[in-house]
């Protein structure tokens, strides 16, 4: 039977994109949760340099129950993976690697996405028992050919490129190997946030998701 961290996993794979959401509040986030899901997306890493990240992860939680997997991005350490995990946070992300950290989401079945770099970092993080890893930031060291050469030595593991996707470019991610991609700012307008802006945000998802759909391998198609 697959434990919740292979259910979150295997969800991640269905939807193949992760919205990262920054915003300048609470509320904001909630927002862009709410036109994300509107527009095809049920899934929301709501990162710890939101205000009030906790509250708005548990208010996520509460409003839309199973309907949106919520996760909580900028996990620095053990002790605020544990509040986010405590606040309902079903996986957790990290701009890098905390052995601590990651072992804690381990010890609770909860899946951690650590952020790599280089070959040496993905070696460290595979050997702690990550199962899947968030390449960042992607666009900034030669995106997709970038990917593809680190895909080479380790053509098993799990990769989210993450920074610098966006619309041109997200098939080619795919081409070179993503499992899923994760987005930011190109999809959760910052204007469209401040401006309550939904229906943009909205726009803008159901333009990922075609992006995505028609991007993606045959053998990642045939899991949704």
């Amino acid at each position: 039977m697959p434990t919740p961290s292979d259910q979150v996993l295997a969800r991640i794979a269905e939807i193949g994109i992760i919205p990262v959401i920054r915003a300048e509040s609470s509320s904001q986030a909630l927002l862009a949760v709410e036109a994300l899901l509107a527009g095809g997306i049920p899934i929301a890493e709501i990162t710890m340099t939101v205000p009030c990240a906790l509250e708005a992860i548990r208010e996520c939680r509460r409003v839309h129950g199973a309907r949106v997997l919520t996760g909580a991005g900028t996990v620095l350490n053990a002790e605020i993976a544990r509040q986010c995990v405590d606040a309902g946070a079903e996986f957790l992300v990290s701009p890098g690697f905390d052995a601590e950290a990651l072992k804690f989401a381990k010890q609770h079945d909860i899946l951690f996405i650590p952020g790599v770099l280089t070959p040496t970092e993905i070696m460290a993080a595979r050997n702690h028992g990550a199962e899947v890893v968030k390449v960042f930031p992607s666009g900034n060291v030669g995106g997709p050919a970038y990917l593809k050469a680190l895909k080479g030595p380790f053509p098993d593991i799990k990769v989210i490129p993450t920074g610098g996707v966006n619309l041109t470019n997200a098939a080619d991610y795919f081409k070179a190997g993503a499992f899923a991609i994760g987005v930011g700012s190109e999809l959760i307008d910052p204007a469209a946030l401040k401006s309550s802006n939904a229906l943009k945000i909205t726009q803008l998802t159901r333009q990922y998701c075609e992006a995505v759909s028609s991007a993606r391998p045959a053998k990642m198609q045939a899991r949704r």
